[in-house]
């Protein structure tokens, strides 16, 4: 375990991995608390009247026993896929529970998943059964016959036509005979599916020591949480690795109790009102998220926010802009962390270690040797953009893609996982998030990346959201483009995009300043909440 320190010498100096030979993260996550505090509050689920229910340490055991069980009586077992659909709720940690235990492998699939999504997931990983509820059997069962391998649907909120009940499968096994697989670390356990910002969406296949890897960075972007902090709260999805491996699961490991509510749309007032009222202490929030806090004014005026002592944030580049909103309006610095559903928390920041600056997403975290790349494997100069890159082996780097072993080679050179993502490193060792590769724009022999422009937009008045692609132009290769979302009750017009483009002039370099703006009612995004810049790009008109 990653011990505080006052300094990143400090913190690095006596850090060592402590991989064990048996490791199951259900033992961890729930068992050595619920065998010594059953009672001690696992997961707060928030109600749609706003009741708040507490599932403790013993109900997760009991349950995941009992699914385990029913599951394996119905011939489920060691290396099947269960797929997961369903919105947060203790169920969800319930369903991942029993996969562990069964040395089986979670599938985590986001509600927002259209039918196409969910087919193609389904299907790729050849899932044997599924956990889900009304909502999610409505978007399966039409699916049914294009998905041969899916012999089991399970309802948590009862039976229908061609699916059996959550109870129903509990009653079919015996959990007080049921023991929990004792499974080795490279065991599979966990499949998340890439967001898909490039081309079809790959399975990444992770190990039981996945939790192990996340949990240096996990306590790093949360300013070394414990277990008598809490709750923590997302709103992010649990089936995104932010919402479940960036939260819900190393939360748990720490005893602490983790906020569930299930809504499909991230309203900002309610987020500090839920902040308020649970007395949260630590959050995870997308940088998309932070952007639309900002709307609120005064919130620590408006809303009791005195428990609340960290938030965290991933997922894309959060801007000095974020930052600075954070630290005056929140009275916090934001402890911004990097990874990739493949290789997850590698580099963060973190307030009590003093590793914290405007527009870097942090530091290598301990444990993990991570370096900014030159094309030829060299290693960049400072401030000289390169492709982030992770040493291997690493315990939170996946086992690799589902059934595509030749698209997990193409990932390596030389020992080095390549992100594809491109940063810069500063003379201090902070790295700086420039963009995905496919995301940079090239003009004029000038490679730029968007983030810096996104973020010079956001601080314009009017604007709530923003996007830069490069469009093809016959002179400089491609010209910036910018899209913009105003705030709420600001008019769209040709005077207010000739004053933001002249607000960016003032504020970038020549080279960065978008040729033409267009407004959005909103941008396309992921369901992990960042903007697909692909989509723009494929349609800009």
């Amino acid at each position: 375990m990653l011990k505080p320190a006052a300094t990143y010498e400090a913190l690095t100096e006596n850090f060592r991995w402590e991989i064990p030979e048996r490791f199951n993260i259900a033992g961890d996550v729930c068992d050595r608390w619920a065998l010594t505090e059953p009672e001690r509050p696992a997961i707060l689920e928030v109600g749609p009247d706003g009741t708040v229910a507490t599932v403790t340490q013993g109900d997760l055991r009991a349950r995941s026993l009992a699914l385990a069980a029913g599951l394996a009586a119905r011939g489920v077992g060691v290396g099947d896929r269960i797929a997961v659909l369903l919105p947060q709720s203790a169920q969800v940690v319930v369903a991942h529970l029993a996969a562990y235990r069964l040395g089986a492998v979670a599938l985590p699939l986001a509600g927002l998943f259209g039918a196409e999504a969910l087919r193609y997931r389904l299907g790729d990983a050849g899932a044997r059964a599924i956990v889900t509820d009304a909502a999610g059997f409505a978007k399966i069962a039409p699916l049914r016959a294009a998905l041969p391998d899916l012999a089991l649907v399970i309802r948590v909120d009862g039976p229908a036509d061609g699916a059996e009940s959550l109870a129903e499968i509990e009653a079919a096994g015996n959990p007080d005979r049921f023991e929990t697989r004792a499974t080795g670390p490279d065991d599979p356990a966990l499949m998340i599916y890439t967001s898909g910002t490039t081309g079809l969406a790959k399975g990444a296949l992770h190990g039981h020591r996945v939790l192990l890897g996340h949990m240096p960075g996990f306590l790093m972007m949360h300013d070394f949480p414990g277990p008598g902090d809490g709750p923590i709260w997302t709103p992010s999805d649990w089936a995104w690795a932010g919402g479940l491996l960036n939260v819900v699961m190393p939360s748990l490991s720490l005893g602490m109790p983790v906020v569930a509510r299930a809504v499909t749309r991230f309203e900002p007032e309610a987020a500090f009102r839920l902040m308020a009222d649970l007395r949260v202490s630590h959050a995870f929030l997308a940088p998309t998220a932070l952007r639309m806090l900002r709307a609120v004014a005064a919130p620590r005026t408006r809303f009791d926010l005195s428990a609340l002592r960290n938030v965290a944030s991933a997922g894309e580049a959060l801007g000095p802009e974020t930052f600075a909103w954070a630290q005056e309006a929140l009275g916090l610095t934001i402890g911004e962390a990097y990874g990739q559903t493949e290789c997850n928390l590698v580099l963060a920041a973190c307030r009590r270690a003093g590793i914290a600056r405007p527009g870097s997403t942090g530091r290598p975290v301990p444990g993990h040797r991570v370096a900014v790349l030159r094309a030829d494997g060299s290693e960049a100069g400072i401030d000289e953009p390169g492709e982030i890159a992770v040493r291997a082996p690493d315990p939170v780097l996946f086992l690799g893609y589902w059934n595509q072993p030749e698209a997990t080679a193409r990932k390596f050179r030389d020992g080095w996982w390549l992100t594809g993502d491109t940063a810069r490193r500063d003379a201090d060792g902070y790295v700086h998030f420039v963009g995905r590769e496919d995301d940079l724009i090239t003009s004029a022999a000038y490679r730029i990346g968007p983030t810096e422009i996104e973020d010079c937009l956001l601080r314009h008045p009017a604007v709530a959201l923003a996007a830069a692609i490069g469009v093809p132009d016959p002179l400089r290769t491609e010209i910036v483009k910018a899209f913009v979302v105003p705030r709420d009750g600001v008019v769209p017009s040709e005077a207010l995009a000739s004053d933001i483009l002249a607000f960016a002039k003032r504020h970038l370099s020549g080279h960065e300043v978008p040729r033409s703006l267009e407004f959005r009612d909103s941008l396309p995004m992921t369901t992990t909440g960042k903007i697909i810049r692909r989509a723009l790009r494929n349609d800009p008109a």
